[in-house]
């Protein structure tokens, strides 16, 4: 009898600061698929709902939603980068270079920056960048993140045996897409003419917001079985998502029942702020520093609110400007009842809390920063 065991993902030996891995299957995005994580994450921005719209504001169809783009493009990567992961750590300089349309088919590469050792049998750290193309071969994202990874004589290892080579996801020396920074100016399309006003809510605007300002976002998502579903369409292939012998058979906070992929996290939470900060988005320019600091499960009930950084012209658009916001998720508690209990604590990043002689919060599950370019409250006609 010849039995085989299959074994995918990588220990930290087997990451090579300069590799490149070219990852595997690819995915077309139909507009079916796209309108309905749109309407799951609760986008309320036009631009990923109504074509017409869409149109009216310069892009050549609907848009797909570039949260949905930046999850396909780091589930195509999970084969290779971190299915033998033991924790995602956090998201870096996320840029979205040009719109993600419906019949689209991207690719996703990534490249290893970096690994850090921390003694014999013990997970180390490993910085990654990931660029997404298109069928074009043309840079619609690049993102950085850095991932918890267990070394080969580690206790976390499953299958395979230690160190056994992944299958089907070749690497290559050769460099894929990988922007430099001062090449990351996205492609952002010019509105045209003067498009309909009343497709979205009036206290919206560029001009609605103020440094300092935090909004409560109203409504909260209870999180059902759907998230294993929604891991395995976006193509998300850690079991640790949908996979209960596995998630049991694991130690600590990360254990247990299988785990909300981070990213239908991020996503729910963004869409959670959209219909009261992001309704009139033009274009996400960037997220940055983002992390999930505690899990989160089926029955869990996230919530969000938002806190505006700054609010700053873009050079060449009088028609929007830019927000900087950072967002925060939470579980099972209301954005008011948090802010009176913790205040301006919600808004410290949970991994200096340490240094700055801070407790955590164990409520808060997601927290990161977003640069959106707003539309200007048009002229009355």
């Amino acid at each position: 009898m010849n039995v085989r065991k299959p074994s995918y993902g990588r220990t930290l030996e087997e990451f090579e600061e300069g590799a490149v891995f070219v990852h595997p299957r690819g995915f077309t995005i139909e507009a079916a698929f796209a309108i309905d994580f749109a309407r799951t994450f609760h986008e309320a921005c036009p631009l990923y709902l109504n074509r017409e719209y869409a149109r009216a504001h310069g892009f050549a169809d609907l848009v797909v939603p570039p949260l949905l783009v930046l999850n396909v493009a780091l589930s195509l990567g999970v084969q290779n980068d971190s299915e033998k992961a033991i924790a995602h750590l956090g998201y870096y300089d996320v840029r979205f270079l040009r719109p993600v349309y419906p019949g689209d088919t991207l690719r996703s590469f990534t490249k290893v920056l970096g690994r850090r050792d921390r003694g014999p049998g013990q997970p180390g750290i490993v910085s990654i960048r990931t660029a997404a193309t298109n069928q074009r071969g043309e840079v619609v994202l690049r993102y950085d993140r850095k991932v918890m990874v267990p070394s080969a004589g580690g206790a976390e290892v499953r299958g395979g045996g230690a160190g056994a080579p992944p299958r089907g996801a070749p690497a290559t020396p050769a460099a894929a897409a990988f922007p430099e920074p001062e090449t990351l100016d996205p492609l952002i399309p010019r509105t045209l003419g003067q498009p309909p006003a009343d497709l979205t809510g009036a206290g919206t605007y560029f001009e609605d917001f103020a440094p300092g300002d935090v909004i409560l976002h109203p409504n909260g998502r209870t999180v059902t079985d759907e998230h294993f579903a929604w891991t395995y369409r976006l193509g998300n292939t850690h079991p640790l998502h949908y996979d209960r012998l596995y998630s049991r058979a694991r130690e600590g906070k990360m254990s247990g029942e299988p785990i909300v992929f981070g990213g239908l996290a991020f996503a729910w939470v963004c869409g959670l702020a959209s219909r009261d900060v992001t309704e009139n988005a033009l274009w996400d320019l960037s997220y940055d520093e983002g992390y999930h600091t505690q899990p989160l499960f089926a029955g869990e009930t996230i919530a969000a609110l938002t806190r505006v950084e700054g609010a700053e012209p873009l050079e060449g658009r009088p028609d929007a400007g830019v927000l900087a916001l950072r967002h925060v998720g939470l579980k099972d508690t209301l954005p008011a009842a948090a802010l009176e209990k913790w205040g301006e604590d919600l808004f410290v990043r949970e991994n200096d809390k340490k240094s700055l002689g801070k407790e955590k919060i164990p409520e808060k599950i997601f927290e990161i920063e977003r640069r959106v370019l707003v539309k200007r409250r048009p002229a009355a006609r």
